[in-house]
């Protein structure tokens, strides 16, 4: 009795959930959907699903051009770098933070959480000028290292929140047996916080690849990342919307598949990480 009633009461809540998970996912079903409808079926209005001539045309004309495949290496060199980048840069911060904190670590924290709320734009003329200077337009050193600047704090917060629920007696241990800096970080700290380095690892990797401000206004041939070539399919001409589809939907797949396996590791580090 008491389960059916405990059913009862969660039926509500669950479909709700239900409800807004189909929200959110409609856009990417409806782009999955017009990938393999002809360009004229795709801007037929209202849209109809009976009567289409389902084809593969639009995954073979995008794979068939040369530039997917470089801007799908390009994605994969920025996204990595910019990963790796901030975590090299993270890590001894937020060691610094969690093992040394002084009366402004807190403070320090909370403003590079708010420079997330700063709007990319407002930057854009400044890094833009120092990029046409330093001859690094259309570089992806330059996209690696904006990446890697804009998801800093992010990571900065999610190893500073998992090097904090290291016990202080386990360093202290370390300590006393003679292990240098070096030694205590890698070889006692590294391993029991390799959980939180994952998915601090996913979650930068997944942002760095779905950006697209930087990649489109840094970059135009040579660098160019995949959310760059899926803006290329927005000609003068017009939009050719099932092209559009397609390029999408094998632009995003990567991170879908990655994320699909991953979820457990994202969501431990968006609730751990970047809120504890």
């Amino acid at each position: 009795m008491a389960r059916r009633t405990s059913l009862s009461r969660a039926a509500p809540a669950t479909l709700i959930a239900w409800l807004a998970a189909l929200l959110v996912a409609f856009p990417l079903l409806w782009a999955l959907v017009t990938s393999f409808k002809p360009e004229l079926d795709a801007i037929q209005l209202p849209p109809r699903l009976r009567g289409v001539d389902w084809t593969l045309d639009n995954y073979r004309e995008v794979l068939a051009d040369g530039a997917y495949y470089r801007c799908a290496l390009n994605s994969v060199l920025i996204a990595g770098g910019a990963t790796l980048a901030a975590l090299m840069l993270a890590l001894p911060a937020a060691w610094a933070m969690a093992f040394a904190p002084t009366r402004r670590t807190r403070g320090l924290l909370l403003w590079m959480l708010s420079t997330k709320m700063l709007p990319p734009v407002g930057l854009l003329v400044p890094v833009y000028l120092i990029c046409r200077d330093l001859n690094l337009l259309d570089t992806r050193a330059a996209v690696i290292a904006m990446l890697c600047v804009g998801n800093l704090p992010i990571a900065i917060w999610m190893l500073y929140a998992h090097l904090r629920e290291v016990p202080a007696a386990i360093v202290e241990a370390a300590r006393m047996d003679g292990a240098r800096l070096l030694d205590e970080i890698v070889q006692v700290l590294l391993p029991l916080i390799l959980p939180g380095i994952a998915s601090t690892f996913l979650l930068n990797f997944t942002l760095a690849w779905n950006e697209s401000f930087w990649s489109l206004n840094l970059t135009s041939t040579q660098a160019a990342p995949l959310t760059a070539f899926i803006a290329g399919f927005s000609a003068p001409q017009g939009l050719f919307w099932a092209k559009l589809s397609a390029a999408s939907m094998l632009s995003i797949a990567p991170v879908l598949v990655i994320g699909w396996f991953c979820q457990r590791q994202l969501v431990q580090g968006l609730t751990f990480g970047a809120v504890k």
